[in-house]
């Protein structure tokens, strides 16, 4: 499946955190992605994680890229996503 090619900061309310998360990881990902997009991509996909957490997406599936992997998992160490919930 190609990346999703939307090269853009603009959020759709009526996305899925789902949605949103894997939008915001295939611009992230995607070479073509200007670097402004992609630092503005980040705390949105960030956003998306507790949610995620919540219904246990990364239970049932891992991230195949290992920088962004790496990242997640070091986003979710230092505990900038949870504000007062159970951190990992």
């Amino acid at each position: 499946m190609p990346p999703i090619k939307l090269h853009t900061v603009k959020c759709e309310p009526t996305a899925s955190p789902l949605e949103t998360f894997v939008a915001c990881a295939h611009q992230m990902l995607d070479p073509a992605t200007p670097e402004h997009v992609r630092r503005a991509m980040e705390p949105r996909l960030l956003a998306q994680l507790p949610t995620l957490r919540a219904l246990g997406v990364f239970e049932l599936f891992e991230l195949r890229d290992p920088a962004l992997r790496a990242w997640l998992a070091d986003e979710l160490a230092v505990g900038r996503l949870w504000n007062g919930l159970e951190q990992v």
